[in-house]
């Protein structure tokens, strides 16, 4: 049994696989790290023989968890090169190594050009071509990082959230409609550059999918825990 960890800005998502299948799957909030001590406490009945992770939540994180699980944690780092996929950043180990992970992910599930999109704290949208190279993407605030840096920075904007309309007539619904639309059109004006490639499609996953998902008109396929997929995938064996 392999233990994979994916550790957010918002939730540390976890996923017990073993071969092709997730026996388990669970989250918890990454500033309740004493929760790591509930995953742990679940572990000994299952042997496990790996803990694979990535961490873009930082060291104090890393320890916490390190700390109360039975194995060292291996944390996959984004290289020039891994299964299958090639990094074209320029400068390949600055890339997130969420991003890294839910490229891998994608190309396994997928195996065709893609737009891979994770919607959580941040929004990345990145290009995957028909070859399983990263050719690059954008990194955006959001859904509710936008609404509250309107609140934040203006005296009349207020930070609670709207409906999502096409034409808003009311300033909540304006709020939350405005960030909507702006990472759809993000999301649109990036697939266009694998839009005529064979077998295309946007990989979406993350917390806000679902606000976003029925809005889009482009082939989407929603995926659950593309990172931790990602790090399945890398454990596979060769």
């Amino acid at each position: 049994m392999i233990l994979c960890l994916d550790c957010g800005n918002t939730r540390i998502k976890w996923g017990l696989r073993e071969g092709d299948t997730w026996k388990a799957r669970g989250a918890f909030a990454t500033t309740a790290t004493t929760e790591a001590e509930g995953l742990a406490r679940v572990l000994p009945r299952t042997p496990l023989i790996r803990i694979l992770g990535c961490n873009v939540a930082g060291a104090e994180v890393a320890q916490a968890l390190a700390n109360v699980l039975p194995l060292p944690i291996e944390w996959n780092l984004p290289r020039t090169e891994q299964c299958g996929v090639s990094n074209a950043y320029e400068q390949p180990g600055q890339l997130g190594a969420d991003r890294w992970a839910a490229l891998i992910g994608a190309w396994h599930l997928q195996g065709a050009a893609c737009l891979v999109v994770s919607a959580g704290t941040a929004t990345t949208i990145d290009v995957l071509d028909s070859s399983g190279i990263f050719q690059g993407g954008l990194i955006l605030p959001g859904l509710d990082l936008m609404r509250q840096a309107l609140a934040r920075n203006t005296a009349q904007l207020p930070s609670q959230s709207g409906q999502y309309r096409e034409t808003p007539r009311n300033t909540l619904d304006a709020i939350s409609s405005g960030a909507i639309h702006a990472t759809l059109g993000a999301i649109s004006r990036m697939y266009a550059q694998v839009a005529d490639r064979p077998g295309a499609a946007c990989l979406l996953t993350g917390g806000a999918a679902e606000a976003l998902a029925p809005h889009l008109t482009l082939p989407l396929r929603r995926v659950e825990d593309l990172v931790l997929e990602g790090l399945a995938r890398i454990t596979a064996p060769s």
